[in-house]
């Protein structure tokens, strides 16, 4: 069993978090598209009617609108589900945001499989791997509550477009709350020097589940929480790589494209070792509860165990 850690939903302190940045700024501006009470966007909208915007059910119109009041020098809120803000809207995410390079942060929440009952429609798995496809796109996956608090105040005040994936669902808090987020750096939130698992969003409290039940067998696993994924922290990487000669990465999104390609270009490139790869492979899933679909997938402590044994036998 894992450690029991207290849970907190990462859309509620987004929600929170844009109300005292619209006390402090008064050019943040916040549009949504029909889904402000599930983004919690609605709590900006209450705060400050004539700084909301809801686009009804256009995402795509919404993109549009968010580029030009950034052009008119606001810094934008755009949020919807993670697969409308990406999949739907990517021609806009492309054309009016990225080749601009316009100060609008996209902040999609319901991200992955852990939107559970809505289905395979709903539930974005390639998210990560559009985003980061965009050049200028900071792209940014939070672990927890704590976390995304800090992510919306540092993407409030950095320059250029931002694209940050939120749960549904309320996740286990892994910082405390003197935690301090910095832009491109990665987070070790557990010592080890046999293996590192590499993680970001929900599956940074799984990883370190992991970590705990390999402790017990004997292999003592770096843990490195991974949010910032473009631009990603390659000296954390390489020097990961080189102290524990074996790394998997944990993502809770289709294996290409994401966290683990991401990696191991830089693992490739820099200091090649063993890796194994938790994640989604090639395929969509079904309408279930969340934790029953994440078992399906072996995105379990479990999974990672597996993974972690089968990239240490490689080792030299």
């Amino acid at each position: 069993m894992g450690q029991v850690r207290e849970l907190a939903s990462s859309r509620e302190a987004y929600g929170q978090t844009l109300v005292a940045l619209g006390k402090e700024n008064p050019d943040i501006v916040v549009l949504d598209a029909d889904l402000s009470k599930s983004t919690r966007t609605i709590y900006f909208a209450r705060e400050f009617p004539q700084r909301f915007f809801d686009c009804g059910i256009a995402e795509q119109n919404m993109m549009g609108m968010a580029a030009g009041l950034a052009a008119s020098g606001k810094t934008v809120f755009a949020s919807s589900f993670a697969v409308f803000a990406t999949a739907r809207c990517f021609d806009q995410l492309r054309m009016s945001i990225a080749q601009p390079r316009l100060n609008v942060k996209v902040v999609a929440t319901h991200g992955g499989i852990t939107v559970g009952e809505d289905g395979f429609s709903h539930q974005a798995i390639e998210d990560l791997a559009l985003a980061c496809s965009l050049p200028g796109f900071t792209v940014v996956v939070p672990a927890d509550a704590i976390e995304t608090a800090q992510v919306i105040r540092v993407a409030a005040g950095t320059p250029g477009p931002f694209y940050i994936r939120l749960s549904r669902q309320s996740t286990p808090l892994v910082h405390s709350n003197g935690y301090q987020f910095t832009l491109g750096k990665a987070v070790s939130i557990r010592q080890g020097f046999d293996a590192t698992i590499i993680a970001n969003g929900v599956m940074v409290a799984t990883a370190l589940d992991a970590a705990e039940s390999l402790s017990l067998q004997g292999i003592e696993c770096r843990v490195l929480n991974m949010p910032t994924l473009k631009p990603l922290d390659a000296e954390a990487i390489i020097l990961a790589a080189r102290e524990t000669g074996s790394i998997v990465t944990v993502e809770e999104h289709l294996q290409q494209g994401g966290l683990g390609s991401r990696v191991a270009q830089v693992v490739v490139q820099n200091q090649p070792v063993p890796m194994a790869f938790v994640a989604l492979h090639d395929a969509y899933t079904h309408s279930g509860k969340p934790e029953e679909l994440l078992e399906l997938h072996d995105l379990t402590p479990a999974g990672i165990e597996k993974a972690v044994k089968s990239a240490l036998l490689k080792k030299r």
